[in-house]
């Protein structure tokens, strides 16, 4: 195959993935429906400034002529080999699953479709939804048939953003096909872009299956680590402690209790699970996620314990992104917890430096800036997500906190000593 490979989506996932590609050697067309998000790949420059080294690597890639960037999604599939899709799948609210980006994007890679060509889905998708949904609008589009005149398999992508160039070194690609050469040339195509281990599963309904599999174990093992710490903290349990000793077992994965889970992934991808789940299948998963995201009625319920009441108190919220170190608002406990709060009559501060306050307007909170003010007064403060450029937050700054929330395990007891405030935690007992 001549190695030019169109990469469709240019997020946070696709354009790191796209400059791996072109760093080993392929001649890459990135594919975005945003003009701001292509001119500024053309001209050498990241939008995502979050992610170690994507900078300096598309700036390079660029330079170097390997990487350029297009809204014409159908024509640069037409000069390509092998298509990789790395498009967002949106669900709301109630877990419903929006499939209209990827079928839009299908679309548009089947009008360019030619012979021999190889289709690649990373995104992560319900179990099926290759064989079943993606390979039928390729077709329909292309007037080609799937496993002879083109090619279609899964690889879930398996990053964690911050550090996706290490993961991709790091963590062995795992590959399945609509039929055994499709898998074979998937494998064959990841053999010469990564240099991790590369896997070929039976089917593209095992390699989904895989990525469903293991986030849902994440986050049911966080859903019994906060049972645990729970149950522990009730009983005079150093739940830390024990969870630390438990561990010390090489079959003991206990994860750390938190406030809640957050992102794209961990809260989403069991919901794919669920969604044709029939009666009697899946119920841990389905109990864990109730658990998860019953953690921010936890929190409130500690708070209350020690002001008495929510009504007119000040509550300070530190970090609106659903996990440190990253700008993303995807399934934030912060979004439930200022709305649980300002239900219970609170008046809601939420600081966050990654953030311009218009970004966060929409969680309803009072968006402020811890740094620019000589003093703040709080009732209490919630560490939703500790950055790690507010570890070295002035606490003496803030004036009448009688309680510390610690949501993520984040902070040293001697901050809320300091304060002469209570801590609270998943796995420490509220005072009576």
């Amino acid at each position: 195959m001549h190695r030019t490979v169109a990469v469709i989506g240019l997020g946070k996932i696709g354009l790191p993935l796209a400059a791996q590609f072109a760093s080993q050697g392929w001649s890459v067309i990135g594919c975005d429906v945003l003009p701001d998000v292509v001119e500024a790949v053309n001209a050498g420059r990241s939008h995502v400034h979050e992610e170690a080294g994507l900078e300096d690597a598309v700036a390079q890639a660029v330079a170097t002529g390997s990487l350029s960037a297009t809204l014409d999604t159908a024509g640069a599939v037409k000069s390509s080999s092998v298509v990789v899709l790395i498009v967002p799948l949106l669900t709301d609210s109630q877990h419903n699953i929006d499939f209209r980006n990827l079928e839009l994007a299908a679309r548009d890679v089947g009008r360019g479709l030619g012979q021999g060509t190889l289709v690649i889905c990373e995104t992560t998708v319900p179990v099926g939804t290759t064989r079943n949904r993606l390979a039928p609008i390729l077709e329909e589009a292309s007037g080609l048939r799937a496993g002879v005149d083109f090619f279609v398999a899964f690889s879930p992508e398996r990053l964690y953003s911050g550090r996706i160039f290490a993961d991709l070194r790091r963590y062995p690609k795992i590959v399945g096909g609509l039929e055994p050469e499709g898998t074979q040339r998937a494998v064959d195509f990841y053999k010469s872009v990564l240099d991790a281990d590369v896997r070929a599963v039976k089917n593209a309904e095992t390699a989904e299956f895989a990525k469903l599999a293991e986030t849902t174990y994440r986050d049911v093992n966080i859903a019994l680590a906060n049972e645990l710490a729970l149950y522990g903290a009730a009983r005079d349990v150093d739940v830390a402690e024990a969870f630390t000793a438990a561990n010390s077992q090489p079959f003991s994965h206990l994860h750390r209790p938190s406030i809640g889970v957050g992102g794209h992934c961990i809260p989403v991808y069991p919901h794919f699970l669920l969604a044709d789940a029939t009666d009697g299948e899946l119920e841990l998963p389905r109990a864990g996620r109730a658990v998860n995201d019953h953690m921010v009625d936890v929190a409130i319920t500690s708070l209350e314990k020690v002001l008495g009441t929510l009504r007119d108190r000040r509550i300070l919220v530190l970090g609106a992104s659903y996990r440190e170190d990253v700008k993303e608002l995807a399934f934030s406990t912060a979004i439930p917890l200022v709305q649980r709060l300002r239900e219970k009559g609170a008046d809601v501060d939420l600081y966050d430096p990654l953030y311009r306050p218009e970004e966060l307007q929409s969680l309803g909170a009072n968006v402020i800036d811890v740094g620019s003010n000589s003093h703040l007064d709080a009732d209490a403060v919630v560490v939703q997500a500790l950055h790690t450029s507010m570890r070295d937050l002035d606490w003496s700054r803030l004036r009448g906190v009688k309680a510390v929330f610690d949501g993520r395990g984040a902070l040293d007891r001697s901050v809320t000593d300091r304060l002469g405030a209570v801590y609270l935690a998943v796995d420490v007992p509220v005072p009576k």
